[in-house]
């Protein structure tokens, strides 16, 4: 199509120039076509062998010699077909083969493979960024797949933990608890299929599992939930919030000690939610549970997710541990 183009261009500018279109389309026919010839050597030989190799005078030379052979059979095939005058545009006779001839011809040439070059190396550019665009988001996708089968797994094992803690005391508390498990995990594997999830299916989820907790702790979890602003239609990643709550069981209770949470869900303007969370943190049972994969799974997702359009604060003072999160929502 380009070509067809840059053909009927010139030759309608040739052929109104000298007013005789036969002798713009023969001249035309020839000149194009070997122009096309010299500009895809450059394109499809010299220019991966020499210059994506670094070798810029071997590449010169090769064109020197590339040129000089269009300018012969450019040259020849006009004047055997076409014109005896092979350079009728010049205000005064010229011979072929004269030294401004020559460089009228090559300038031709180079402006040819200039031109075509550079559309072709755009055109590639911009197919190559897509395709790389278009890779990285299956990548992006496939990862964050993975982690959140990776954090389905280890929300359900510190579940079964709570639940084998209930067996072992014969507590009547442990059919409600299976109860619960089902609804969550009819939540975690059945119903979250996207990556954004309601931000209000999200915080009865969290809900359910504080209920848990609840059942294996009993009065010992002081729990305390803030929402402020419309939240109605706000989508988030799924299973995000579920990390910083599960630590606040992990770390904040030794013993008889009490767990005391609080967490708020606030709506900055129209675009961004925050987060803040609250709850004790003991050293000493920090010390001894195990690491774990959930904040390190959070903040992978949201590196991923929002790059850098997203705050994640964490500190521990005075034996409580404070967590600040902000992110996108629109």
């Amino acid at each position: 199509m380009f070509w067809f183009g840059f053909f009927i261009i010139n030759f309608i500018r040739w052929g109104s120039y000298y007013q005789d279109y036969w002798y713009s389309f023969k001249s035309n026919l020839v000149t194009v076509s070997i122009g096309m010839v010299l500009v895809y050597i450059n394109i499809y030989y010299l220019y991966p062998k020499y210059i994506l190799k670094k070798k810029y005078w071997s590449y010169i030379l090769n064109f020197i010699i590339a040129l000089s052979i269009f300018y012969v059979v450019r040259t020849e095939l006009i004047y055997f077909f076409i014109n005896e005058n092979v350079w009728p545009e010049s205000d005064s006779p010229q011979k072929a083969y004269s030294f401004n001839h020559v460089i009228v011809v090559f300038l031709i040439g180079i402006y040819d493979v200039a031109l075509v070059s550079t559309i072709k190396l755009t055109t590639d550019w911009i197919f190559e960024r897509k395709r790389t665009e278009q890779l990285r988001e299956i990548q992006l996708r496939t990862e964050l797949k993975f982690l959140r089968t990776q954090l389905q797994p280890h929300f359900f094992f510190n579940t079964l933990n709570n639940l084998y803690a209930l067996t072992l005391k014969k507590s009547d508390d442990a059919p409600r608890l299976v109860l619960k498990l089902s609804d969550l995990m009819q939540y975690v594997l059945y119903e979250v299929k996207s990556s954004k999830a309601s931000l209000l299916q999200e915080i009865n989820h969290i809900n359910n599992y504080i209920d848990i907790e609840y059942l294996r702790f009993k009065d010992r979890v002081d729990s305390e939930m803030d929402i402020t602003g419309d939240i109605e239609d706000v989508e988030v990643p799924p299973l995000l919030f579920l990390s910083f709550i599960e630590n606040c069981f992990k770390h904040g209770s030794v013993d008889d000690e009490s767990i005391k949470i609080k967490m708020s869900f606030e709506m900055v303007g129209k675009d961004y939610l925050e987060f803040k969370l609250t709850n004790n943190f003991n050293p000493e049972n920090d010390k001894k549970n195990k690491q774990g994969i959930g904040i390190a799974n959070s903040k992978r997702r949201l590196n991923l997710l929002f790059a850098n359009n997203y705050t994640l604060e964490t500190k521990i003072k005075d034996d409580t541990y404070n967590l600040f999160l902000k992110i996108p929502v629109r």
